[in-house]
């Protein structure tokens, strides 16, 4: 067994791989520059499985919430999230997740999904690299 950088020879294996598992979400680009670790387990000299890490970025908002009247503070959230949006589409980045504290994830959600947001069904997972 050897843990190795991907190349360009392990496409046709990862595509089947990927097709095998069923999973309804399409074969990543792996030329894309966002994916920046790509590693592969070789065995009997074949691809039996690979590790993909795409940049992505998490979103953390601050505001204080007794300032401003509702309605002021959904404007200024409507100003502040295109503004950021724009500047993440700037540098190259293709999603930004958000983490929600269940206390809000309720109503502070329908916000988040009427400015374009969606709630992702795959259950997340974190580790500490």
């Amino acid at each position: 067994m050897n843990v190795r950088a991907y190349t360009d020879a392990d496409l046709d294996a990862l595509r089947a791989m990927h097709a095998a598992q069923g999973f309804a979400y399409a074969f990543p680009d792996l030329a894309d520059p966002l994916f920046l670790v790509r590693q592969v387990v070789e065995d009997a000299g074949r691809p039996r499985m690979a590790a993909l890490l795409r940049l992505t970025a998490e979103a953390y908002l601050l505001a204080d919430p007794a300032e401003g009247a509702p309605r002021e503070r959904w404007q200024w959230l409507a100003a502040l999230h295109e503004s950021t949006r724009r500047d993440a589409a700037a540098h190259g980045l293709r999603d930004v997740q958000a983490f929600v504290p269940p206390p809000i994830a309720r109503a502070f959600g329908r916000r988040l999904a009427s400015l374009g947001w969606r709630r992702d069904p795959w259950t997340c997972y974190t580790r500490l690299v």
